[in-house]
């Protein structure tokens, strides 16, 4: 695939979360089924579950009641309680595609501030690289923040404090 010459802006939500930047980044990646938006699915049967494998290199990955698994990018970064980085792989189209090559990156920034809160940062970086049709990506993904993911994720956060 030729070098893209194309430059799409990044989008970036943020979401305030009572809790530490430790308890969000382990509900971002312990527990994705709590948060990730339903209508986010790869799978082509009903979806059982959602996972990230730990460390740089780790998948995150959706699998059907069947077993069958769907990868949807590999970890980049891997900072627990800071930061985590992931390449994104999808096609203009919303469908999977089956490397990183075409894929985008989402970083997550966990910050603590003020009052025990933590801001939680996502941003879709490099959109350019999903090839023609990469406009599409980019005016779904930028709407108000802090988007239906965050918005999901604020309240997964909450409930788990709640109980």
């Amino acid at each position: 695939m030729p070098e893209q010459t194309q430059t799409l802006p990044d989008v970036r939500k943020s979401v305030i979360v009572a809790a530490t930047p430790d308890h969000c980044f382990k509900v971002f990646t312990e527990r994705p089924a709590q948060w990730w938006p339903p209508s986010h699915i790869l799978v082509r049967k009903e979806r059982a579950g959602l996972a990230f494998e730990p460390g740089v290199g780790g998948r995150y990955f959706e699998w059907d009641v069947e077993g069958n698994e769907v990868p949807w990018g590999r970890v980049l970064e891997w900072v627990p309680g800071r930061r985590l980085a992931m390449t994104w792989r999808i096609d203009p189209n919303w469908q999977s595609i089956p490397t990183d090559e075409g894929a985008s990156e989402i970083e997550v920034d966990f910050e603590a501030v003020d009052g025990g809160l933590t801001r939680v940062s996502l941003a879709h970086v490099k959109l350019h690289q999903h090839g023609p049709g990469a406009e599409r990506i980019f005016k779904a993904l930028d709407g108000p923040s802090p988007g239906e993911t965050l918005e999901r994720f604020a309240r997964a956060v909450a409930d788990g404090a709640a109980a």
